[in-house]
């Protein structure tokens, strides 16, 4: 037996034609789904990238314990466990963050790996001059290093034989090819595309033509909307052109399964970790809103060559963390009792049908702990503005690109009461300041059968209650720390009363007054914008910003303290290198859906 994934980063669910688009060309995904299963409930777990790939190795979710960071030495993880069971395993890609502090644990799990460099700003071609940089919708793009080192790496694939993704997919086809007569092997082959920024060729963005003056957009910023309408649709063009390239590498996979008529005995997966906002909800990106459908609800595709489900379409909720126990389980390799995450295969079993999820558990560390079943997603907040208690549990302290500073490490305890650590102990450490304070936003409770969009929340205290219940059970299951529980302001056990909760609204209301100013009224976004320029200075300094903040109000003859209001203190009361950074800051946290 064999097995192929193909992994996407950034694939939006709703950009793809077996979920219901019209206008995007690509004819090979609608291929995969005539030939696989097409999930209609798949749901990220863990997010963003290298949380997903340890959902995907260890069959449980990281959101919980851990923000980005590498593999753990306690941690299971599916590609080693394969080869240590005599199951060949390669991983070719392009994802640059496989090969960063936060990262660098996960390529070295396989048998063999073959990587490519140059995606989004990857430290690739050393130039020390600065390039010429082009002129962008996106002001503050010429301040940012990685798109300096996007710039030059450009440079090195002006043909599309030479980018990353046809790069990778040609060194997984020659994979497929040199050992499609072999047995036991399984092949990740994953793309980093259509990941921003949105690089592609002509020949893809010809099919999406449109009337467009404008600058450079092809890397939308992680924040909220301010280009313009034609603006705001060229980034749509431009993220549906590398798509389509997407789609025809996917097809050259499809065609090598076709030719050498391996659907007989390979497994095909095709997933990815989460989507991308492009303009819904007046968001950009997937790192510092409440996480949408539109990043949470994924597609996944599958081919099981044991039951042989052709163009079909499967109701149930499936997750990354299920990848990993159904890799195992087709193999026929014992799956360890710490992955949370069900065999997909189960589901195509008459018997085991009832084995199915009804509810799953999604989020950033420290953000939204989310819920998703087949009627509602509810978005549970924390309750008090600070987000605390919230701690790191890890034994190898590294973020995204560098490690733990050694401030952080100055406070460390050691916990041994986690069971999927297996009797290690690991370090516990106060989490840092998220990018954004999800308290903001309150707590979000959708019906996503009639409002698959989510333009409108609902309140339904006896729904909210019934999913408190379930997620503090999920909760249980992969056994979250018990401050996550009281960040959250929910029961570990039991049920919260409606008249609880409804108390609980009133006491975050309370909680959310900035204590100043007290006789004014105050806007929600002022406060998040008060709040969140108090948490981007030093604590030395927010006596006397806050004297100077009610000086300028006073003098403002304003009855109300709303954002712009806010926002003009901060214009005017700092220097521009630090104003630049308070107000980019604080225009975020003003953002309240």
């Amino acid at each position: 037996m064999k097995a192929i994934m193909v992994m996407f980063d950034s694939l939006n669910r709703h950009m793809l034609p077996p979920y219901g688009c019209d206008w995007v060309h690509a004819p090979n995904f609608q291929r995969l789904a005539d030939k696989t299963v097409t999930f209609d409930n798949a749901y990220a777990g863990s997010l963003p990238c290298m949380p997903a790939r340890r959902d995907l190795h260890t069959g449980r979710y990281n959101f919980l314990h851990r923000s980005w960071g590498p593999l753990e030495p306690f941690d299971h993880s599916m590609p080693e466990i394969l080869k240590n069971n005599g199951v060949y395993t390669h991983l070719v890609s392009d994802h640059q963050h496989y090969w960063e502090d936060g990262g660098a644990t996960y390529h070295t799990r396989y048998s063999s790996w073959e990587s490519f460099r140059g995606q989004e700003g990857d430290p690739w071609k050393g130039h020390v001059k600065d390039p010429d940089l082009p002129e962008t919708e996106v002001p503050e793009m010429k301040e940012f290093p990685l798109f300096r080192q996007d710039v030059i790496n450009r440079e090195y694939y002006k043909e599309e034989e030479q980018h990353p993704q046809a790069m990778t997919f040609q060194a997984g086809l020659e994979f497929i090819d040199k050992n499609k007569d072999e047995d036991q092997w399984f092949l990740q082959l994953e793309t980093f595309d259509p990941h921003e920024p949105f690089t592609s060729y002509k020949k893809y963005k010809e099919l999406y033509p449109h009337e467009y003056d404008g600058k450079q957009f092809d890397w939308p910023p992680y924040y909220f909307v301010r280009e313009g309408e034609e603006t705001v649709e060229h980034g749509k063009y431009e993220y549906a052109a590398l798509l389509s390239m997407c789609d025809h590498y996917l097809g050259k996979v499809l065609d090598m399964m076709d030719e050498n008529d391996m659907w007989e005995d390979t497994m095909l997966i095709v997933n990815t970790d989460h989507g991308y906002l492009l303009g819904e909800h007046g968001w950009w990106s997937k790192a510092i809103m409440p996480v949408y459908q539109e990043i949470a609800h994924i597609p996944m595709f599958m081919w099981d060559p044991r039951y042989k489900e052709e163009g079909q379409r499967n109701e149930e909720i499936v997750q990354l963390i299920d990848i990993a126990p159904t890799l195992l389980d087709f193999f026929d390799v014992e799956i360890p009792k710490e992955m949370t995450g069900s065999p997909i295969g189960d589901l195509f079993k008459e018997e085991k049908k009832n084995t199915a999820k009804d509810a799953a558990l999604f989020g950033f560390h420290g953000g939204h702990v989310n819920i998703v079943d087949k009627n509602y997603v509810y978005m549970r907040g924390p309750v008090l503005p600070q987000n605390k208690p919230l701690y790191e549990y890890t034994l190898m302290p590294t973020h995204m690109r560098q490690m733990f500073s050694v401030n952080e490490l100055t406070d460390i305890e050691l916990e041994d009461r986690f069971s999927f650590t297996r009797r290690a102990k690991v370090m516990k450490m106060e989490a840092g300041r998220g990018f954004v304070n999800p308290f903001q936003y309150g707590s979000k409770l959708y019906d996503i059968v009639n409002d698959p969009g989510q333009h409108n929340e609902i309140e339904d205290a006896e729904v909210e209650q019934k999913l408190i219940k379930k997620m503090a059970e999920i909760m249980r299951k992969h056994e979250a720390p018990e401050e996550q529980y009281e960040r959250l302001g929910i029961p570990k056990e039991g049920d919260i009363s409606i008249d609880d909760l409804q108390d609980q609204h009133q006491q975050m209301k309370q909680a959310a007054k900035i204590e100043v100013l007290e006789s004014y009224s105050w806007t929600k976004s002022a406060q998040n914008k008060v709040r969140a320029l108090l948490n981007t200075t030093p604590e030395k300094e927010r006596a006397n910003i806050l004297k100077k903040l009610e000086h300028f109000v006073q003098n403002s003859f304003n009855e109300e303290i709303d954002g712009g209001l806010i926002h003009s203190f901060v214009e005017q009361t700092f220097e521009k290198k630090e104003k630049d950074k308070l107000l980019y800051f604080i225009n975020l946290a003003g953002r309240t859906h």
